[in-house]
């Protein structure tokens, strides 16, 4: 089973998103967070609920940014990964640099993240 966090400020795109992962039985939405506080207090606090951390950029208070910088440092086999609106070539290397294992666009890229994560999920069976 892969637990995934959501980060994100829109709760329309949290429940979209929650139903669109939902839809694999070895997803579980573990819980979500719409503030950087929240999202990084979850994320560390509870080290091993979470598989893959999913993070937008924008968030109404703080920063996506701040939270993949908090999420450096993480369990072996966790992932964290970006689905913005905000994304140009720089802003993925940032990302990057920050520890984001991918990044995707999204207005482009929702199927991708989709099959990104029951990649996660197959290969921690």
């Amino acid at each position: 089973m892969l637990n995934v966090f959501i980060v994100d400020d829109d709760r329309r795109f949290i429940d979209s998103l929650s139903e669109l992962l939902g839809e694999h039985s070895d997803i579980r939405v573990a819980g979500h967070a719409e503030t950087e506080d929240a999202a990084v207090e979850w994320l560390i606090g509870n080290r091993a609920e979470w598989d893959l951390g999913i993070v937008d950029l924008a968030l109404g208070a703080g920063s996506g940014l701040r939270v993949l910088s908090a999420c450096r440092v993480r369990q072996a086999g966790q992932k964290i990964v970006v689905l913005s609106n905000h994304l140009n070539s720089a802003m993925r290397r940032r990302c990057t640099l920050l520890g984001a294992d991918a990044a995707f666009a999204k207005d482009a890229d929702i199927e991708a993240i989709l099959r990104y994560c029951r990649d996660v999920s197959a290969s921690n069976r």
